[in-house]
């Protein structure tokens, strides 16, 4: 396992994007989503110690959280076929489960967890939000027995210990180190890692004020990182017309395919800042690709019935 998650090589592709061009800004990304076909960009590297860790336990379950499209989902379950486990994933929306071959048709994320083998437990919204109670804890193991839990989104301390090896030493050429933000560890992660010299901006994919103070509890005390507010979209999951042009855009002129719920967003808003001159000229920015490619599959039906368009 060790060697598995040890023996990899990432690209740091340089663009050739006309806006930073344009600008005298140096755009690079970090070509995390290649990875692995299906345990792709930091979910690779927060589910990383955290196998090690329930293997070292010998632990033979891993039980973990999420919404439909769920990256993390798909991740845990095709991870845990790789590597032996037995997987459960409480999924959010207790509707999902009335009809599971439906869902499973209509899903891409589940029907790939379900692939690997995932067992799924469908709760409601309002249990799903009690989910770190004691009593929600103790009927889980009522129902599963013993299991290695993974946290929603993967984030805890061995996360954030995977994430920290993102960065490598060539990367301390960069001025400007950029990531989407979904629950905190990715961010953490670059944080602890970045050098005095560099600012880490994030780009959070949902609302609410909260990000911050979770960040604070994971990262060194370091001042060099900034969250940037302004491109949510309106919140998780929630997409624009005008998003999914940019992104199709960015797609046509450069070769990267984003995804809609974290990557498309970053880049939307890192466009934002280069054409309103928030860096300097001659600025060396490195830009994060999570991965999450998936997620457009199950996305692409929602754009076609609400927008007549599609990622591609």
């Amino acid at each position: 396992m060790q060697q598995f998650f040890n023996n990899k090589s990432i690209l740091n592709q340089s663009i050739n994007w006309s806006l930073a061009k344009n600008k005298s800004v140096e755009l690079v990304i970090k070509r995390e989503d290649l990875l692995h076909p299906e345990v792709s960009g930091n979910k690779f590297r927060k589910l990383k110690y955290n196998l090690i860790q329930a293997k070292a336990d010998d632990f033979k379950t891993l039980l973990t959280f999420g919404g439909a499209f769920s990256n993390h989902i798909a991740a845990t379950a095709a991870a845990g076929h790789l590597f032996g486990f037995k997987t459960i994933g409480v999924i959010r929306g207790d509707e999902l489960g009335l009809n599971l071959q439906q869902t499973l048709m209509q899903n891409p994320t589940l029907n790939l967890a379900h692939k690997y083998g995932m067992t799924f437990k469908f709760v409601s919204r309002t249990d799903y939000r009690l989910k770190q109670t004691p009593d929600f804890a103790q009927s889980l193991h009522d129902e599963f027995g013993d299991f290695y839990e993974v946290p929603e989104g993967g984030t805890n301390h061995l996360a954030v210990s995977g994430c920290e090896e993102i960065l490598k030493p060539q990367d301390d050429v960069f001025d400007y180190i950029c990531v989407a933000v979904g629950t905190g560890g990715t961010i953490s992660g670059l944080v602890n890692a970045s050098k005095n010299h560099q600012k880490v901006l994030g780009f959070p994919a949902l609302k609410g004020d909260f990000l911050a103070h979770d960040i604070n509890k994971l990262i060194k005390p370091k001042a060099n990182w900034k969250l940037i507010t302004d491109y949510h979209f309106g919140g998780y999951a929630k997409v624009s017309k005008d998003l999914i042009i940019f992104m199709n855009a960015f797609k046509e002129e450069t070769g990267v395919t984003l995804d809609a719920v974290y990557t498309g967003k970053m880049l939307f808003g890192l466009a934002d800042l280069i054409q309103n001159n928030y860096f300097e000229k001659g600025s060396k920015i490195l830009v994060i690709h999570t991965g999450g490619l998936q997620g457009n599959i199950g996305m692409n039906p929602l754009l076609r019935k609400k927008y007549n368009i599609e990622i591609f």
